[in-house]
């Protein structure tokens, strides 16, 4: 479980998050929902210690990342981006080293690797460099190497930009399974789609502040909206662009 405690940062003059306070729960997936500038990103890296709040609190699993950094990632498994990958090691092999870092034991780690290989569908490419990887492939071996210590907590920050549908669809059975196991799932998104057909709760955020929080259906009945677009709009106050 995830809790986040009023939690404020800025940068010079700019409060990119203020006050900001959720729960997410284990079995379940959490969507920050927000536009580009939201404070999406900046709230994902305070909750697995990559910076130090202003203000407020951040618990995984009770502990503080601050000054429990390590611990605290130990029980985190974070996707912050598609990069990070050693473009001259096969996607195997990028796994292996990853889990090596984490101090797994050796036929531990075979076993894991062939997993989430399995799981992930990266057999076609499990023995190939990633240096020639789409980014669909790019994004299912970072998701691997991130999850490679069975971690309880899951952090995905915008995971679905520039894949295809087939991807998309993949990624979306895979964070269902991950719930289902029990798992905290927490990604960031601005598009509606996705967060309406994944997540059980959602925190839409704007201007780094919390505007509403609830299932898509709640979210829909408090602001007496038919759609969560409409939703979104109503509670933001997203200023519309006129049609052409």
């Amino acid at each position: 479980m995830i809790e986040v405690q009023v939690l404020g940062k800025h940068f010079g003059g700019v409060e990119a998050v203020s006050n900001l306070s959720f729960t997410a729960r284990d079995g379940a997936i959490t969507g920050l929902l927000g536009s580009n500038g939201a404070g999406k990103t900046t709230t994902l890296r305070m909750i697995c210690g990559v910076l130090r709040p202003q203000g407020g609190a951040v618990r995984v699993d009770g502990i503080s990342p601050h000054p429990d950094r390590r611990r605290v990632q130990r029980k985190v498994g974070a996707l912050l981006d598609h990069m990070g990958l050693y473009s001259r090691l096969t996607a195997r092999e990028n796994l292996n080293y990853f889990g090596q870092l984490h101090g797994i034991a050796p036929q531990r780690l075979k076993q894991r690797v062939d997993e989430l290989i399995s799981l992930l569908g990266l057999q076609p490419v499990a023995d190939r460099r990633t240096a020639g990887f789409s980014q669909g492939e790019r994004m299912k071996t970072a998701l691997a190497r991130g999850m490679i210590h069975s971690p309880n907590n899951l952090l995905l920050d915008e995971p679905t930009n520039g894949l295809d549908v087939p991807t998309v669809r993949s990624l979306r059975f895979f964070l269902q399974r991950v719930r289902d196991a029990g798992a905290c799932v927490v990604f960031s998104s601005h598009v509606l789609e996705e967060v309406r057909a994944l997540c059980d709760n959602v925190v839409i955020i704007s201007k780094g502040r919390l505007i509403a929080e609830g299932s898509p259906g709640e979210l829909c009945r408090q602001s007496s909206c038919a759609s969560l677009e409409d939703a979104f709009v109503k509670l933001t106050g997203v200023a519309e662009v006129p049609a052409c």
